[in-house]
């Protein structure tokens, strides 16, 4: 059947990749990739062979009608990003949405996306979060950081190795040192690192060491203090 399919691909470990997500790869006429070197090394490990097309977040406003309209024609299209769900912070969403208004079924299979292990095992609360993905890095920034300041649900962020301590360095200064965190880096790969503690000691501990791979930050959202109710007793008549 025609449509889109949105595939998650392992963010580390190759055995991640679910049997139902292999199954759809080999069924569709066409798949994209952000970066077809690094998708080509993953289909080859699963012996996927199928048309491969470059999608990455500098051409989808140019591809996406091309692509919907190969779908319309009857074609089954899969779009998968270098690691995790499509569309979280990384291409889809412009392609999704230009099916959608074109009426093209959309289907998204489950799988792999970094920021869930991370919240889980970071020991912070998650009945109630927030998804901020990168951080401006420039223009916006101190911006955004202010506008974080009162927000009570735990918050994830995706940054990358060499500006991690600066930017923990940033969280003590908007939302104090002693804010509780947790850094995820090398989930599911061999040299996996889950550092909770303070934004202070995080800092400390990751000045101290030359830090590599992708990078999960959880962070304690702002204590609500709840004021008791003041209740007037009114004199009877």
């Amino acid at each position: 059947m025609s449509k889109l399919y949105l595939i998650p691909t392992p963010i580390g470990n190759l055995e991640d990749m679910t049997i139902r997500s292999i199954n759809t790869l080999k069924s569709v006429d066409l798949i994209l990739a952000e970066d077809t070197r690094t998708s080509g090394f993953l289909l080859k490990h699963y012996e996927i062979s199928k048309p491969l097309l470059s999608h990455h977040k500098f051409n989808e406003h140019k591809t996406s009608e091309n692509i919907a309209n190969r779908i319309l024609a009857g074609e089954s299209v899969a779009l998968i990003s270098d690691a995790g769900t499509p569309a979280i912070s990384d291409p889809g969403y412009f392609l999704v949405k230009h099916c959608v208004e074109q009426g093209i079924e959309v289907e998204c299979l489950p799988g792999a996306t970094a920021f869930v292990p991370a919240l889980v095992n970071s020991g912070l609360p998650n009945d109630r979060f927030c998804f901020e993905g990168f951080l401006p890095q420039k223009k916006g920034r101190q911006s955004k950081l202010n506008e974080l300041a009162e927000e009570s649900r735990t918050m994830i962020f995706y940054e990358s190795p060499h500006r991690l301590v600066k930017t923990l360095q940033q969280f003590a200064e908007a939302f104090g040192e002693e804010r509780k965190a947790s850094v995820s880096r090398e989930l599911t790969k061999l040299h996996e690192e889950n550092a909770r503690g303070t934004l202070a000691e995080l800092i400390a501990h990751f000045s101290s060491k030359t830090v590599k791979g992708e990078i999960v930050i959880v962070l304690e959202g702002k204590t609500v203090v709840k004021k008791k109710k003041e209740y007037i007793k009114k004199d009877r008549v």
